[in-house]
């Protein structure tokens, strides 16, 4: 049976540090990537300070993401590659960390208390197949410590889990 423990330290390299421990410790021998991505979802919801959603989309054809498992209020379900925050995270293959989703050209307003948001985007053999999104309340809640951190939790993801059936 896992337990997670509350991990108390204001250094954040220590913090994410001990939260891949304990990611890494959850997904241990279980290759279900919804399984996965629901008990990540959950870990960090519970682990990370000041989220008002965490969770994931898979892109499920070419061109459009889909909801998977995550924490937080109801969130759009179908997000075109190129739109809004995931999208772009998609369309760039990169990590998207924004201070204000209010500036961000093109913002999905799934909630409307967000203010900031990072999208990690999932990759397989060099082909992107998701993405991990994180969305805040605060304006300018993630800094770079925040988004190596995630996509460090990304990567053991990724490791651990077998690929959807239809990974495109």
């Amino acid at each position: 049976m896992f337990a997670t423990t509350a991990i108390r330290t204001s250094d954040k390299k220590s913090f994410y540090r001990e939260l891949a421990g304990q990611l890494e410790g959850l997904l241990s021998g279980e290759p279900d990537p919804v399984a996965n991505a629901a008990n990540m979802s959950a870990l960090i919801f519970e682990q990370v300070p000041d989220l008002n959603w965490a969770g994931f989309y898979f892109l499920r054809k070419p061109d459009e993401l889909v909801l998977g498992p995550f924490q937080g209020k109801p969130a759009c379900v179908r997000i075109a590659v190129g739109r809004g925050v995931c999208g772009a995270a998609v369309a760039r293959r990169s990590t998207q960390r924004v201070e204000d989703v209010h500036e961000f050209p093109g913002h999905i307003a799934c909630d409307s208390a967000s203010r900031s948001e990072l999208v990690v985007p999932l990759t397989r053999a060099g082909k992107v197949y998701g993405v991990l999104d994180l969305d805040s309340p605060l304006p300018g809640r993630f800094d770079v410590e925040d988004q190596e951190g995630i996509e460090r939790l990304a990567a053991i993801y990724s490791a651990a889990s077998a690929p959807l059936a239809d990974d495109t």
